[in-house]
């Protein structure tokens, strides 16, 4: 088992999704310098209900049972004098225990799992490749600089997982979901309910 810091969020992160994140809690600074210091990441948990932030229980959060280990990947100041930083997926986790330090930070001991191997995109599946491509296209998302691989059908349905507006239990779900083939079939019922195609 591995110990790694935890960032509790009310959103999921998935492997190779990435988002921007405000950051302002003395805690969560000194997680981000030290993180950049050391050319390490740090785990992104589900926070399943309430929040997390200074003042709050003195217990651990209601978290999710896996997880993300996310990098940093772009760092700026924001006009309105917080940090902003970016961060990617990169493996999934699952949690064996958690514990809060003492100055508020969460931490976990984690199994870590391995990348997946790439999985190529079926020929009957590459419509999930061309709506990744077209939301690419779109300007908030190019900021992000996402690397994709429309070939390979894991970072297709992680991406279109993390950008596509599914309730944030859906994107745990899925987050869980250990086979391609299964990730692929929820994915492509999902988009048709998007669409109104399915009856």
């Amino acid at each position: 088992m591995t110990e790694i810091a935890l960032f509790p969020l009310s959103s999921v992160l998935l492997p190779s999704g990435r988002f921007p994140l405000q950051i302002f809690e003395q805690r969560y600074l000194d997680l981000v310098a030290r993180c950049m210091r050391e050319n390490r990441g740090f785990g992104v948990a589900w926070l399943r209900q309430g929040s997390e932030i200074s003042g709050g229980s003195l217990e651990t959060p209601n978290l999710g049972d896996y997880g993300t280990y996310a990098h940093i990947v772009d760092w700026d100041q924001l006009a309105n004098g917080l940090l902003g930083i970016t961060i990617e997926g990169q493996h999934r986790f699952d949690i064996e225990s958690t514990w809060r330090e003492p100055d508020g930070l969460i931490k976990a001991e984690v199994v870590v799992h391995d990348a997946p191997h790439l999985a190529p995109l079926p020929d009957d599946q590459v419509g999930l490749a061309e709506v990744l491509t077209g939301l690419l296209r779109h300007p908030q998302i190019k900021q992000l600089n996402l690397q994709t691989d429309a070939a390979d059908a894991w970072r297709v349905c992680w991406q279109l997982t993390q950008l596509l507006p599914f309730d944030e239990t859906i994107k745990y779900e899925l987050l869980g979901i250990d086979s391609v083939d299964q990730l692929l079939a929820k994915m492509t019922k999902l988009l048709k309910e998007i669409s109104g195609d399915e009856p």
